[in-house]
């Protein structure tokens, strides 16, 4: 019997898991001494249970504590992540990647955590990537990435080494339909800690949750959002085309209900405007933006999300007052700009 069986079998009789079972969870978790199919029955019986915020941010700091220091913390007080959980199947554009580079153009810090597309053609690290980002580099290039360029992109599978004996487990269990703790965790593990939040999250009910989570993990001030695309199928962004499920967190903590394109001074658009696809028709998408020619749907959620970012980092009052700058620098030249300095600072 291996340490995690008497913890799933506790799972198993519906009793929440306290913070010395998630340590000790974490950590055989990780080892590749502990048998795969334990790890399964584990991650299974915690998903069947349901995970509850307390023991969510648990894992959260136990991974947290595992991950490699980048060595930015000089910069995380200021700095904002702007990341989906995944997992929704909406196959949208890569919202928050273009969202990036506003916030890096008004001079936001922007620390971004991802990975490859996983269930999506074209994952947050596939799009930059494209842009120009060398996403697998040593922390010392990143922290100049994030002086200079004002942004910085944290490849996921490099600075969580603990995570290599967990991947197949996870792989397994992706396989048979099922999702486990990890498919949520990702956005709360960010190595660079950055005190703001944007968090888009794959279904209406773990909006509230996942605001406790962040709530839990002392965030300065977030959001927690889901849209509503209809009654089947929603996205892990606001955005003009749905009806946005929100809650704010820390300084926003006073955020709680639903946001429409129109609360903004928006039109409402229809989904088709948000669809992507893989890295060449994204990467086709984004130069239609900056040409002028983007979906304006599309074009108007990155606008309302990265004013969402101003807002929530501070540097506008309120979220109206964020719009027209973040239109300016998203298609007056000041995105192009940063996507032509990215490429320069990473080279061939």
């Amino acid at each position: 019997m291996t340490e995690l069986n008497p913890l799933t079998e506790k799972l198993r009789s519906s009793q929440d898991l306290t913070d010395p079972d998630i340590a000790q969870a974490a950590t055989a978790l990780a080892e590749e001494s502990v048998n795969a199919e334990a790890k399964m029955e584990f991650l299974s019986a915690l998903a069947d249970k349901g995970e509850t915020a307390q023991e969510i941010a648990a894992f959260a700091r136990e991974f947290r504590a595992r991950a490699i220091d980048p060595g930015v913390s000089e910069h995380s007080a200021d700095a904002i992540d702007i990341v989906g959980t995944g997992g929704d199947h909406s196959g949208g554009f890569n919202i928050s990647s273009m969202v990036v580079l506003v916030l890096a153009s008004a001079g936001v810090k922007v620390m971004k955590h991802g990975n490859r597309g996983i269930t999506s053609a074209c994952g947050s690290a596939d799009l930059l990537a494209g842009l120009g980002v060398k996403i697998d580099v040593s922390p010392e290039v990143l922290r100049g990435a994030l002086t200079e360029l004002g942004y910085c992109f944290f490849f996921a599978p490099a600075y969580h080494p603990t995570f290599k004996h967990i991947v197949p487990v996870r792989k397994a269990l992706a396989a048979q339909g099922r999702r486990t703790v990890f498919n949520i965790l990702g956005p709360t593990i960010n190595p660079g800690r950055p005190a703001h939040v944007i968090l888009g999250v794959f279904a209406e009910e773990w909006v509230e949750r996942m605001a406790a989570v962040l709530e839990l993990l002392d965030t300065k001030a977030g959001l927690v959002a889901h849209g509503v695309i209809d009654e089947s199928r929603g996205i892990d962004e606001v955005t003009t085309a749905t009806r946005n499920t929100v809650r704010g967190v820390g300084r926003l903590g006073q955020i709680n209900g639903h946001w429409s394109a129109r609360d903004f001074g928006l039109e409402s658009t229809d989904f088709a405007d948000l669809k992507g696809g893989d890295v060449a028709t994204n990467l086709a998408i984004v130069a239609e933006i900056l040409g002028g020619r983007g979906p304006r749907g599309l074009v108007d959620t990155i606008v309302l999300n990265a004013a969402i970012g101003l807002w929530a980092t501070g540097k506008v009052d309120q979220v109206q007052d964020g719009l027209q700058g973040a239109r300016d620098l998203l298609l007056g030249g000041a995105v192009a700009k940063k996507i032509s300095d990215t490429r320069a600072y990473f080279g061939p």
